[in-house]
């Protein structure tokens, strides 16, 4: 047992995070395979709120003794709740367990559902940072990208961000079909003129069961070919390095103390409960680490909840060997890599000599001051291949 009265862990220094998960969106957007949905009908606050606190308490009773350091509300669009909702998941979240006094609490928020009166609402509640969900800096790309906002509102939403919070990030989509190389740099540049300290910078992904995958099979849409697509990559390190905003992820750029301490906690393999419909979970019990996974239908999860207490439909166990491999999946996309010493600890066996060797060699992964194993400039865009090399699944 660890001093904090909980299970002690490789990575138990990594803090404890709570994730809530608001599942409803005004539109589905067409490259979007988020648990999202849509209610045109409207949502029951009230009722759901209801729900979460319960969710929450029988959560905080399998996880006694830890502190919370970060909590995430995202989605869906969480910038949809009420403020009073909001307080309400915030304070059942401090009835269950303890928190930080520095706690990072960050809230999702698209530029088509806030307005200063809310910002205001969500700071008073205990949200003290913002992530929103501008996507590009092109009315003819958002139109495409089926955003509901215009540029226009993004940046004030922007700046209505930057009044309220000393903390906020955004995120953008590039790789976008048509999209060039000096159009991306441009769209970048004032991109970094109106963030404070964090963007999140995201290819655009093609997920089965989109509309945007349906398209794409037909070749109505046609996103950058692999070549091209490392093209905006590298003029997005280029950009954000110049700015004085460099990876510390693969898709996320900070100034230096301004990362998200949230993601961090994830890449870092801490412990995290997911709550709220769709939910994922990271808990580790007394019986070792467990993955957890809510119902995904709100409407099921809020019955499911309501006679059960919570609304985990899967709950699994984690062999060492799948822990080394998330441990190791989610730390090489973190620039400060991966210690070593805690893969050995969780996976049960040292890296392979001989294959990290290979990797230094060829220039794809480097031992950092701290000894650390991380990807280079020139294996990050080929991470997937490196931790299958790494991991022996080759």
């Amino acid at each position: 047992m660890s001093s904090f009265g909980a299970p002690d862990h490789p990575t138990r220094d990594a803090g404890f995070g709570i994730y809530l998960h608001w599942p409803f969106c005004a539109a589905k957007c067409p490259y979007c395979d988020f648990n999202s949905h849509v209610r045109h009908a409207g949502v029951d606050e009230a009722r759901f709120l209801e729900a979460f606190r319960a969710e929450i308490a029988q959560t905080a009773a399998r996880t006694p003794g830890r502190t919370v350091s970060s909590i995430f509300l995202g989605g869906g669009t969480p910038s949809l709740m009420k403020p009073a909702t909001v307080a309400g998941l915030l304070d059942a979240v401090a009835e269950g367990w303890s928190i930080t006094a520095d706690v990072e609490v960050t809230l999702e928020a698209n530029p088509t559902s806030v307005e200063a009166e809310r910002f205001r609402g969500y700071r008073a509640a205990g949200v003290n940072r913002v992530s929103l969900g501008v996507q590009a800096l092109s009315d003819g790309d958002l139109k495409a990208l089926g955003r509901l906002h215009s540029v226009e509102e993004a940046l004030s939403a922007v700046r209505m961000a930057a009044a309220h919070f000393e903390r906020f990030s955004f995120d953008l989509i590039y790789a976008r079909p048509k999209q060039t190389p000096a159009a991306w740099r441009a769209e970048l540049t004032e991109a970094i003129a109106h963030a404070a300290e964090h963007l999140s910078l995201y290819q655009l992904t093609i997920e089965p069961g989109t509309p945007f995958f349906g398209l794409a099979q037909t070749g109505r849409l046609v996103p950058p070919d692999e070549e091209d697509a490392r093209i905006l990559y590298d003029v997005t390190q280029e950009v954000c390095d110049r700015a004085g905003l460099p990876a510390y992820e693969i898709s996320n750029h900070a100034r230096p103390g301004a990362q998200s301490r949230h993601n961090l906690l994830y890449w870092r393999y801490g412990e995290y409960a997911g709550i709220g419909p769709g939910a994922h979970g990271r808990l580790v019990l007394p019986e070792g680490r467990i993955a957890t996974v809510t119902e995904k239908l709100p409407e099921a999860w809020l019955t499911r909840v309501e006679r059960d207490g919570d609304g985990i439909v899967e709950t699994e166990a984690l062999a060492r060997e799948v822990e080394g491999d998330e441990f190791l999946m989610m730390g090489l996309r973190l620039t400060e890599g991966i210690d070593p010493a805690r893969y050995a600890a969780l996976k049960g066996r040292a890296l392979d000599r001989s294959r990290l060797s290979a990797l230094i060699a060829d220039g794809l992964v480097a031992m950092t001051a701290k000894g650390n194993v991380a990807a280079t400039a020139r294996g990050a865009p080929v991470l997937n291949a490196l931790v299958r090399e790494l991991s022996g699944r080759v």
